[in-house]
């Protein structure tokens, strides 16, 4: 600004010295006589120069911020995709549903002709890494529609009118190149519920949004594909038909779908021929697409490190480790008294885990990984939907058994349960809040009640964790030979396999009755 300022100052100064110079030339001036024309040329060249550098100073103006004065036309965000629904594997019954979509924008006569309408916005919802994105690419792929993508947090700023501005700009767009796809990763960061006392910049971002949604003419063939973690933070005028029409949950993948997905990221990599991706399916129940993905990257990575030629399953159970429990240390420096009370409490894990056939074992572990000691790497022996009531107790008495091995062996706890504590307390709480399996009757409590009643609740949640607790120190104590056995093996190797674990059980007769 004060540069400006100096340049305006001596651009002034040059002009009076110019035009007094051209005076002269005309009506000779007695004092300025000795003025020759190389001080003219010279005069009139740094007139001009101070002229070009104040008219570069107001085409670009310093007092607009930089953030508005950069908002100019770009291709950044729009591509026409080369995914199609080939590249997406384990979500058949998402695409199914989607046919519709692109079968409206490839051929919308035969649908107009029976009165119905394309939909206006499709909304995926689900957890993160199950596909959503790779979807909406894909639809825009299957359909040559011009694919723009925006995130939520690109349309927050603390400028008012910018997010406003940012919407109409990419819905103007869209329209341009129509046949097109609109996709809003995180939408959730503009389409929060708004309240009474709210009238912020986040708002009117979101009044325009709803304002562009209504906004379509017919012929203009613009879906828009919005993602989100958390459906229910999203404001309901956002959620009606007419503007997201349509709601999908896309969630982590079951066992069938596991397996397409694994063979689409191991297409391109060398594997054994004893390799069976169904096994490794089964072996990674609960994970997202991505981090299946993941898997098979890391287990590739880890061949290449070991010098191999191919990919056996012993990398991918290496990758598998890996990805859930982290990166193992590979000189850690736990003092043995640790040591040993990791064993005895990831063998506490492990045979009530095995008694109450709650998950198959499939590896015992006490070197350690991330910010764990030790681990045991389990997974269901099928995909479950429906948890009995019974079902939930014994998880959570093998949560609580590590804890209790410890409490039986050394009469003292440590602070390793701490992982432990907090799954076993979700699970009662969500069984006391909404599974109504408690003494409370059948009963789905709400936040308000349970805010101001959480005294009660907390009563509750400790006689279910207490009763868990009581059965796993009686099975260890039935069966603490085992127990003993199998916290010498892990002290000995550091780590025990599903089959070593059998061996283990067949040397002895488990003993285990419920609690009457």
């Amino acid at each position: 600004m004060k540069s400006k300022k100096i340049i305006s100052l001596f651009l002034m100064l040059g002009i009076i010295a110019s035009s007094l110079v051209i005076l002269q030339y005309f009506v000779p001036i007695k004092d300025l006589e000795a003025i020759t024309s190389r001080d003219r040329i010279a005069v009139f060249s740094v007139t001009m120069i101070l002229f070009l550098l104040n008219k570069s100073y107001k085409s670009n103006p310093q007092l607009v911020p930089s953030i508005l004065a950069t908002e100019k036309e770009n291709d950044r965000d729009k591509v026409r995709p080369d995914v199609s629904f080939k590249d997406v594997a384990g979500l058949e019954e998402i695409k199914e549903e989607l046919q519709e979509t692109i079968g409206f924008i490839n051929n919308s006569l035969k649908y107009k002709k029976m009165g119905a309408k394309i939909p206006k916005g499709i909304m995926f919802y689900g957890p993160p890494g199950t596909g959503k994105t790779l979807l909406a690419k894909a639809v825009a792929g299957e359909t040559n529609s011009t694919f723009f993508y925006a995130s939520g947090s690109e349309f927050v700023e603390k400028y008012v009118g910018v997010g406003a501005k940012r919407v109409r700009t990419l819905f103007e767009k869209a329209k341009k190149e129509a046949p097109s796809i609109i996709f809003i990763d995180e939408i959730d960061a503009i389409g929060t519920k708004r309240n009474s006392e709210s009238n912020n910049e986040k708002d009117q971002t979101l009044n325009q949004l709803l304002v562009e949604l209504d906004g379509f003419n017919s012929s203009e063939t613009v879906i828009v594909i919005g993602a989100t973690n958390r459906l229910d933070l999203l404001d309901e005028a956002l959620l009606r038909p007419g503007r997201f029409d349509r709601h999908i949950h896309i969630g982590n993948p079951n066992m069938n779908a596991r397996e397409k997905i694994l063979q689409v990221h191991t297409n391109d990599k060398p594997l054994c021929k004893n390799l069976l991706i169904k096994d490794l399916a089964k072996k990674t129940t609960g994970l997202s697409g991505a981090e299946l993905a993941n898997i098979a990257n890391e287990a590739a990575i880890i061949a290449v490190r070991n010098n191999k030629n191919i990919i056996s399953s012993k990398e991918f159970d290496a990758a598998i480790e890996r990805v859930i429990a982290g990166l193992e240390l590979k000189n850690p420096t736990v003092l043995l008294k640790e040591k040993r009370t990791v064993a005895f409490h990831e063998a506490g894990h492990a045979l009530t885990s095995k008694i109450l056939n709650t998950d198959i074992v499939q590896k015992i572990s006490i070197v350690p990984r991330g910010q764990a000691l030790g681990y045991v790497l389990k997974f269901p022996e099928e995909d479950r939907y429906l948890h009995t009531k019974r079902e939930l107790e014994d998880k959570i008495i093998c949560l609580l058994a590590g804890r209790a091995a410890e409490e039986i062996i050394f009469n003292e706890v440590t602070t390793g349960a701490k992982d432990d504590l907090s799954k076993a307390t979700n699970i009662a709480r969500e069984m006391v809040c909404s599974y109504g399996m408690t003494e409370m009757g059948n009963l789905a409590l709400d936040e308000v009640y349970i805010r101001y009643n959480y005294d009660f609740i907390r009563k509750e949640i400790k006689i279910i964790t207490d009763d868990a607790y009581s059965e796993a120190k009686k099975i260890i104590n039935e069966n603490i030979d085992i127990l003993h056995n199998i916290s010498k093996v892990l002290m000995d190797k550091e780590t025990i396999d599903n089959e070593e674990l059998d061996e283990i059980f067949k040397a002895y007769k488990p003993k285990f009755n419920y609690a009457t």
